[in-house]
């Protein structure tokens, strides 16, 4: 099997969970659960509700990823848990279906089990990128995933709007209707197009170790000795949280300001078609310029948009928004695991990046908390998003100490 076949494999995987992603977190659940799930409940308390949501999945990942990683390097077992961790969102998604009006709580759980499900799995999907990239790769295969991603999410999303904008084209009674049924769809489409890369893509040999808490210990101290990987880890762990933060929630930011669910669905889709060619355009940029470089553009664009989430007045204007968010959201994501793949040693990929996603995590259970509270204390969507410009600012200051990790010259044989 050639490499190339691989690595479109593994980056098929994105293309399906991402539906999960656009449809589930960032479009239809936020919409439904303030209007049909928590239908009277305070518009506040929505939004906290919704922070606690995305921060009590997010602690469950941040203590669990690491320690399996180290399990899934010493037993060759990063495919078999990324299935398991698939499985759980899948099943987890599709139940959403049998939640009725009024039933919060269910909501919660379920969300919170498929959210686990989605980043839990990703540690090991991260992972198996060195297994199929070599170093001079890793900037185009990580943008190839994001790309993939931004447009598979988006194809399914599409389909889903038009089901809930136009239930009866589809035999369906209402959009409460049509909006459950897209929740079964993007079971469907996530565990579909997982695989390709549970049949193609090598998982290696296992590794030799102690057990999985004490090898845990012993990468942590690996980690803390090596400078750029934790000083990168540091900086990733600030800017990511404004970056997860926004995806999470944006549409209840949006909501706020009284706009109206077609107009933050419209947003959300122009977001995912955008970041397809955007992605891929940062892996090109990122061997033009240098990774980092490409980042640090990233990161300017985020600082801006919080800015100008603050002043923003009208939809137009958060179209534009959500626009310019489309241009880099998948480049920061791309580069900055590609990036961190460089820095780490190869055969030890599951427990570093379980670190990277712990610290992932832990930003995302900082933000939407941060907001949430902020929200919550001031009264005013536009302080509480503002909060955010702190962790790109941090962020984007640590990483300039981090030093340039460049890519490996092609080898001189093909593979």
């Amino acid at each position: 099997m050639t490499r190339r076949r691989q690595q479109w494999s593994w980056a098929l995987y994105d293309w399906g969970n991402s539906a999960f992603a656009t449809t589930v977190i960032a479009g239809f659940y936020p919409i439904f659960f303030n209007e049909y799930w928590a239908a009277g409940v305070e518009p506040q308390t929505q939004t906290l509700y919704q922070g606690l949501t995305a921060t009590l999945a997010s602690i469950v990942v941040m203590l669990l990823a690491p320690w399996l990683g180290a399990i899934a390097d010493r037993r060759a077992a990063k495919k078999r848990l990324l299935g398991a961790f698939t499985a759980m969102g899948v099943v987890s998604t599709a139940a959403l279906y049998l939640v009725g009006q009024g039933q919060w709580g269910w909501a919660i759980a379920l969300s919170v089990v498929g959210r686990i499900g989605f980043f839990g799995g990703l540690s090991f999907y991260d992972a198996l990128l060195v297994n199929v990239a070599r170093p001079h790769e890793m900037d185009r295969v990580s943008a190839l995933g994001y790309g993939l991603g931004y447009l598979g999410g988006g194809v399914l999303f599409a389909v889903n709007v038009a089901m809930a904008l136009k239930p009866q084209w589809f035999g369906l009674a209402d959009a409460a209707i049509a909006t459950r049924v897209a929740f079964v769809m993007v079971a469907l489409w996530w565990l579909l197009f997982a695989l390709p890369l549970l049949c193609n893509v090598p998982e290696g040999a296992p590794r030799a170790g102690q057990s999985g808490w004490r090898e845990l210990v012993a990468t942590l101290r690996e980690i803390r000795q090596h400078r750029p990987v934790w000083l990168f880890l540091i900086a990733y762990w600030l800017y990511i949280d404004g970056v997860d933060t926004i995806i999470v929630m944006a549409v209840d930011f949006g909501m706020k300001l009284g706009f109206a669910s077609s107009n933050l669905i419209a947003a959300l889709l122009m977001v995912q078609f955008i970041g397809f060619p955007a992605a891929i355009f940062f892996g090109w940029l990122g061997d033009r310029i240098g990774t980092r470089r490409a980042i640090f553009v990233a990161l300017g664009v985020y600082a801006g948009v919080t800015l100008w989430a603050y002043f923003l007045q009208t939809v137009t204007q958060f179209y534009l928004m959500a626009a310019a968010i489309g241009c880099v959201q998948g480049g920061i994501q791309s580069l900055s695991r590609s990036y961190y793949a460089r820095l780490i040693p190869a055969d030890k990929a599951g427990e570093f990046f379980g670190f990277y996603n712990m610290m992932g995590k832990f930003a995302a259970v900082l933000g939407p908390t941060v907001v949430g509270v902020a929200a919550q204390i001031s009264g005013s969507p536009r302080l509480a998003i503002l909060t955010l410009l702190a962790f790109f600012i941090v962020g984007g200051v640590l990483l300039a100490r981090v030093p340039d990790a460049k890519a490996s010259p092609p080898a001189a044989t093909p593979g």
